[in-house]
């Protein structure tokens, strides 16, 4: 006795599991074409087109004024050793 399945006439996208497979990858093409879109429809406008000669400058700034280096050059110390200073 060997029984057949029925076959189903339903076209495959009648099927709502179909769509949520294809659905992921669709939706990860779109928005890999709108972070395209987004990424060379312009300038970056973080970066200067002088940002050494500016680096330089602060540097200068620093190097004048020792005294504003040092909460990071107390921290920087106390990160290093360890030792807790008294209060």
């Amino acid at each position: 006795m060997s029984q057949t399945a029925p076959t189903s006439s339903t076209p495959w996208w009648k099927y709502g599991h179909v769509w949520l497979v294809i659905a992921g990858p669709a939706i990860v093409v779109v928005a890999s074409f709108i972070t395209f879109y987004l990424a060379s429809s312009g300038k970056d406008p973080v970066v200067d087109e002088d940002y050494y000669r500016k680096g330089v400058e602060i540097n200068k700034t620093l190097q004048d004024n020792p005294a504003s280096l040092a909460p990071a050059v107390k921290a920087r110390n106390h990160a290093a050793t360890g030792v807790k200073e008294p209060r």
